[in-house]
């Protein structure tokens, strides 16, 4: 049976933004700092045969702020450290990540531009809001990875994952769970309600922070969250989680047990954060992209940065990326095809 259309919480119209671990919708472009005196800022990466010879832009489905963002500038910061070349960050948040998902497809495939996110292609073609995957791109390498989107609630009102399941199941369609209309979330909270076995009232609210409001204010019942945003509330007792949907605990999130653990049978994608080339970008560019990245992840300093924004330093090969995605979009295709039949 097909889900019933999302509500809309909050006044406005509604916000077709990023799914996940994105940040504000404020647009903004920010060059890469400079790199540090007795660096040796002109060293090349080891592909033979191309390098930048103009400013790169790495177009980001993001408002600034995120770990989307974040993460993206920490690659350009040790990027231009590494090599010499000047990268910028360029936020373009809207219609489910599409809007910078186009502006990618649309540029010149000289290795200039790239799409940085994760799931964000997928997710929007299997909501319908775009008729391409990642599929239209040429993937490039996988540079950090945070866990799937933890489940938050009040602990003044649910102890634990127990409690709100049982809460669920006594008021059917009631409780109130925050995401956004085409997005990544919103197939992790249909993934939860199958698993769980609860039916949840799936609310469209717009923007992280948003949601992170909402949940302040006590409108909402349920908020999936990137632990980056979600952290600060966890210290101050003022959300629980009661578990996140990945098939073991990782190290960024050891105190939070799995759902699995729980006896919830949920395992959903990581967001792994990747590089997006128009679809004839030459495999020269590619290679380059690929010891760029190892290079940047090998160095201690820039792994550490990484992980300061509550990311994991996580590394594929553009083959392994695109193996990943395939699996990624068939995932949660899997979960939309179940509500129509």
């Amino acid at each position: 049976m097909k889900k019933r259309v999302l509500a809309t919480l909050l006044a406005g119209t509604m916000a077709f933004g990023l799914a996940a671990c994105g940040g504000s919708e404020t647009a903004s472009t920010t060059e890469a700092p400079a790199a540090k005196e007795g660096d040796a800022a002109a060293v090349e990466t080891e592909a033979a045969g191309w390098e930048p010879s103009t400013t790169v832009s790495i177009v980001v489905p993001a408002g600034a702020g995120g770990n989307t963002d974040l993460s993206a500038r920490v690659f350009a910061q040790y990027a231009k450290e590494i090599t010499g070349h000047d990268f910028i960050v360029v936020n373009s948040n809207g219609a489910a990540g599409s809007v910078a998902a186009n502006q990618v497809l649309s540029a010149e495939p000289d290795g200039h531009t790239f799409l940085y996110g994760h799931n964000l292609v997928n997710v929007a073609n299997i909501a319908g809001v775009t008729d391409y995957n990642y599929t239209a791109f040429k993937l490039g390498p996988t540079f950090a990875k945070d866990p799937a989107q933890q489940l938050y609630v009040n602990p003044e009102k649910y102890a634990d994952l127990n409690a709100f399941i049982e809460a669920a199941k006594a008021a059917p369609g009631q409780l109130k769970a925050c995401t956004e209309v085409g997005a990544y979330t919103y197939y992790e909270l249909l993934a939860f309600e199958q698993a769980a076995g609860i039916d949840l009232d799936l609310v469209d609210v717009g923007s992280n922070s948003d949601k992170v409001a909402a949940m302040l204010s006590g409108q909402v019942d349920l908020m999936p969250g990137a632990y980056i945003n979600c952290k600060d509330y966890l210290a101050a007792g003022q959300f629980a989680c009661i578990g996140a949907p990945t098939e073991e605990r990782y190290e960024l999130i050891a105190d939070i047990p799995t759902l699995k653990e729980q006896n919830v049978d949920l395992v959903y994608p990581d967001c792994d954060f990747s590089f997006y080339f128009p679809a004839e970008t030459s495999d020269e560019v590619i290679t380059y992209y690929e010891n760029l990245v190892q290079q940047i992840l090998a160095d201690p300093e820039a792994a550490e940065a990484v992980a300061n924004v509550d990311m994991m330093p996580y590394y594929l090969n553009a083959e392994d990326s695109a193996a990943n995605d395939e699996e990624i979009f068939n995932t949660i295709k899997e979960i939309a095809d179940s509500l129509e039949q």
